[in-house]
């Protein structure tokens, strides 16, 4: 089983995943960085307020805050976008055509076909 473990643990999938998740995190803190810090001061100027994350409605005893709610959105579509770029990035380079191959060298069966025509020309 231990063996097993560490055949699973040595494949390449689950180490890419695992700098993935890694990177993926770190990602998360600088979006969360800059949606925070330079994001909602910069709609701030336009709405009047400087931190969204306290934008809140009371309703009875319940507390509705949508400030972070469109934190969360704006984080979102920021690493989404993000996402796309590389992803496209990605695909440009993994997608340049290939040498178009050449073609396959007559066989004998296409220089007999091509005497066979011959031959019937000149008999006509």
């Amino acid at each position: 089983m231990l063996r097993e473990f560490k055949e699973f643990i040595q494949r390449g999938n689950v180490m890419d995943l695992a700098v993935g998740v890694i990177i993926g995190g770190a990602f998360t803190n600088i979006v969360n960085s800059l949606v925070k810090n330079l994001i909602n001061p910069l709609l701030g100027l336009f709405i009047g307020r400087i931190d969204l994350s306290n934008l809140a409605i009371k309703v009875g005893g319940a507390t509705f805050k949508y400030g972070a709610f469109i934190n969360a959105i704006i984080n979102f579509l920021i690493i989404a976008f993000i996402v796309f770029l590389l992803v496209k990035a990605i695909n440009k380079l993994s997608n340049k055509k290939a040498p178009e191959a050449k073609p396959a060298p007559p066989t004998a069966e296409d220089y007999l076909k091509e005497i066979r025509d011959l031959l019937e020309k000149q008999g006509k």
